[in-house]
């Protein structure tokens, strides 16, 4: 099959997406329809990522995020070309959208080249991202109206698909996926040295620094935590609003590879989230994976990572956090099997074949 992708940024998460599922061994090709936010991730490090030699890339030079009448006019135009040559060339048997802003122009367009077979991953509600009440407000009008053209939308969590549900849009739920091992060998030296108290608890999280994943609500639980010089936090990753992170018991790495990113994660004892919003995070699901006990915010997509407190647990204030950090670090040696249920519940939730198991029926299905 070929399975073209429409994507207005090449972001973290996005990347991650893709990954997971170009790399299926089932043999399909893809075109990825790119925008840039280089800002964000150059399109160079983003194909450092996807690296399979089935996957084709096409420049999509007005997409932004932001809404801008003109700009967004040349959007669709371009769009409309690429995709008319594309189906003209017999080059299309599904399209997905990755995005809001993709997924807006890129539904009315198939509508108009009547190209049947069309998927909408919006990967994070955008009408729970704004500033503002009524920047939300206008976000859920217009995925509504998005939604009245031709295509299924697909919500990465249960959490996701509640939110557009009650938005009154109709989505159907494919949880997002990772490669979870059967085996996984665990640092033993370090477990002992931390239920033995010979080394620093240590609280992790990884990703851009920047407000949609709330840093001064993560600082703010640091300061709090300064007394206690057995507790550390480690942010891995860096960003525009790094300047937020002011605790001393902080440390943020700088943006690594992302190999590299994940073995430090690995060195964590606890992954917390304090985003205000997400879809179904790849970061913590290879928190997960990793065996990491969580400890997240209660927003959208986070609370699909938490079972029944088996494995951690949500907050809603920094107070909340703090208790559940000191909670752990007077009693370590409950981290070993709460990570432990971290990955056993991965692997039966958010397993990558699964996943992409799904997403290839909706891509073979007839219309």
């Amino acid at each position: 099959m070929n399975i073209v992708h429409v994507v207005e940024p090449f972001a973290g998460g996005i990347v991650a997406f893709l990954k997971s599922l170009v790399e299926d061994p089932s043999g399909d090709n893809h075109i990825i329809i790119h925008g840039e936010r280089a800002h964000v991730v150059k399109v160079a490090d983003a194909k450092k990522q996807l690296k399979s030699p089935r996957v084709k890339y096409i420049y999509w030079k007005s997409a932004q995020r932001s809404i801008h009448p003109v700009k967004d006019i040349k959007a669709f135009i371009e769009l409309y070309k690429i995709l008319k040559r594309l189906k003209q060339q017999q080059l299309i048997d599904a399209v997905h959208m990755h995005s809001s802003k993709s997924g807006f122009i890129g539904r009315m367009v198939c509508q108009l080249l009547r190209i049947p077979n069309v998927i909408y991953t919006p990967n994070g509600a955008p009408f729970l991202v704004g500033q503002s009440a009524f920047s939300n407000f206008a976000y859920k009008k217009l995925e509504w109206f998005g939604s009245l053209f031709n295509g299924t939308v697909v919500c990465c969590s249960g959490s996701e698909l509640h939110a557009y549900q009650e938005a009154g849009i109709k989505a159907i739920p494919i949880n997002n996926g990772v490669t979870v091992s059967a085996e996984f060998n665990i640092d033993q030296a370090s477990q002992q040295a931390l239920v033995n108290r010979q080394r620093k608890l240590r609280i992790v999280t990884s990703g851009r620094i920047l407000d949609q994943k709330d840093p001064a609500l993560f600082n703010s639980i640091a300061k709090e935590l300064e007394s206690h010089t057995d507790i550390e936090f480690i942010w891995i990753g860096y960003g525009p609003d790094a300047n937020m992170i002011t605790a001393n018991n902080f440390h943020i790495t700088g943006w690594l590879t992302p190999e590299d990113a994940k073995n430090k994660v690995a060195t964590g004892d606890v992954y917390m989230s304090t985003a205000r919003f997400e879809g179904l995070p790849f970061a913590v699901l290879e928190a997960l994976s990793l065996r990491k006990p969580v400890l997240l915010s209660d927003r959208v997509g986070n609370r699909d990572m938490i079972d029944h407190g088996m494995n951690g647990h949500l907050f809603n204030t920094a107070a909340e956090a703090v208790e559940r950090i000191l909670e752990y670090n007077n009693n370590r040696e409950m981290l070993a099997s709460m990570g432990k249920h971290s990955g056993d519940y991965c692997y039966e939730a958010f397993n990558i074949d699964y996943m992409r198991k799904r997403y290839r029926e909706l891509y073979a299905r007839k219309k």
